[in-house]
């Protein structure tokens, strides 16, 4: 890990250029798509697909200042953070917050709940009572998991603090500055547009952001060989390298995802400026191939719902029923 620290400087050069050619794309896009709506709304959805991969792009910034890696200076981070923020639907400082714990426990089986996705051990739920175990599936299906799950997550839930601050004043600071933002914004944008032609734009927007960035942070995690352990058994730089995967994604996913494929370094190192991220894997070859997934592969992915302890994997529930029936028969 002390190898990965002479990466972290931020060139505030660089960082700036990201930050306005991604702003400025997805500003042009967004006005394209609304002009368009005046031919066709298929072309208008074509021009959203592609401006939610700049809002996704502008996640992973608003995402590297959260971790203080963009720029040098801390209020630096945060205000374009903030500003980001309002464009992302997502409150900066409360995700800020929550991602940290994230980043302190990931792979920790006695410290799940914050920042991840709920994730059972087989014993686990063996033992639950049968509607709990219906409940369960539910939320690990493809259409909740990627599509339901995101809109509630974007459009709701990130409109409130974090479970468990909502009695604390200052932790509606964060979402509220950001509603408010949101609200102001909208309403500018639908005084010179309108109600309709912003919602024609802006939801298909939102709501595929959204599941690319579950999808992202599904893959990230829940692949086969990651990494899960108990408290004793557990380790930062352990949890790091291998419960956290390396999708290698395509040239052109890569630019868009802000190189967050590369989720292992980052994992080992918050600080590095994800423009800085291939330069690790270029000068440490051994750690191109670990946790490597394709994109072919990553989709075999969103079977695998439970983590079994003794075989130490990831796997689905048909392989759960294989194995008990095989158990029954012995």
């Amino acid at each position: 890990m002390l190898i990965l620290n002479q990466y972290r400087a931020p060139d505030h050069l660089r960082s700036m250029v990201e930050v306005v050619i991604s702003v400025a794309p997805f500003a042009l896009l967004w006005t394209a798509a609304w002009v368009s709506l005046q031919w066709s709304y298929l072309l208008s959805l074509a021009i959203s697909v592609v401006a939610a991969g700049f809002l996704v792009r502008l996640f992973m910034i608003q995402h590297d200042c959260g971790h203080g890696s963009f720029f040098r200076r801390r209020s630096a981070n945060d205000w374009i953070g903030r500003a980001i923020s309002v464009l992302t639907f997502t409150p900066y400082d409360d995700w800020r917050r929550s991602h940290a714990v994230h980043h302190a426990s990931s792979g920790n089986l006695d410290q799940r709940g914050i920042g991840d996705i709920t994730t059972l051990t087989v014993m686990e739920y063996l033992a639950l009572p049968r509607w709990r175990r219906i409940a369960y599936r539910l939320y690990r299906h493809p259409l909740v998991m990627f599509v339901l799950g995101p809109a509630y997550l974007f459009l709701v839930q990130h409109r409130f603090p974090a479970r468990g601050t909502l009695t604390d004043w200052r932790s509606w600071l964060s979402p509220m500055a950001t509603n408010a933002g949101i609200v102001l914004l909208a309403a500018a944008i639908i005084w010179f547009v309108g109600i309709r032609p912003f919602l024609l734009v802006q939801v298909p927007i939102i709501l595929l952001a959204a599941s690319i960035g579950v999808w992202l942070f599904y893959v990230q995690h829940q692949f086969e060989q990651t990494f899960w352990a108990k408290s004793g058994g557990w380790t930062l730089p352990v949890a790091a390298l291998h419960g956290s995967s390396h999708y290698d994604l395509p040239l052109v996913m890569r630019w868009f995802t802000a190189n967050i494929g590369i989720h292992h370094v980052h994992h080992l190192c918050s600080r590095i400026p994800f423009y800085r991220l291939p330069n690790v894997l270029r000068d440490h070859l051994a750690l191109k191939d670990v946790g490597r997934i394709t994109l072919r592969e990553s989709l075999g992915c969103v079977r695998l719902v439970l983590w079994d302890e003794t075989q130490r994997r990831m796997i689905s529930f048909r392989q759960l029923r294989l194995a008990q029936q095989a158990g029954s028969q012995t």
